[in-house]
């Protein structure tokens, strides 16, 4: 796997069980990705309006919002944009949504999907994926 999607809400916004830390785990695993060669992109079912927050532009190769590009998740071509942004073929890119349905729809695009559901279970999946340390 070379290429690491992910949702925003509910995926790069969860704290997981400590609350005291200064940034998502999940955005610590972005980074660490990188870091490892893995080209990241975050994939939002967002209106054109939004952007990423402040200091977060470096973390990712792509950005992709529904409102920007006219198709949202679960629809099979949304997720094909997102490997052809990051120049990889679905099958090496790992999609993650809290949305049960989102992963589903990845999945019969070609990528592996990962249902997050908690901070611990998705970082254990994506660490064996991946085959990088996404823990600092």
């Amino acid at each position: 796997m070379r290429g690491l999607v992910l949702d925003f809400g509910g995926v790069l916004t969860d704290l997981g069980d400590d609350h005291a830390a200064t940034e998502p785990p999940l955005l610590v695993a972005t980074r660490q990705a990188r870091h490892q060669g893995i080209l990241t992109a975050m994939l939002s079912n967002a209106d054109f309006l939004w952007r990423p927050p402040a200091g977060w532009e470096d973390l990712f190769d792509v950005v992709i919002t529904s409102g920007e590009v006219g198709m949202a998740k679960p629809d099979r071509r949304i997720y094909l944009l997102a490997a052809e942004r990051l120049g990889l073929p679905t099958r090496d890119c790992v999609f993650v949504d809290d949305l049960a349905v989102n992963v589903r729809g990845a999945a019969a695009a070609g990528m592996v999907g990962v249902h997050h559901q908690s901070v611990r279970s998705t970082l254990e999946e994506l660490e064996i994926l991946l085959q990088v340390p996404l823990r600092g």
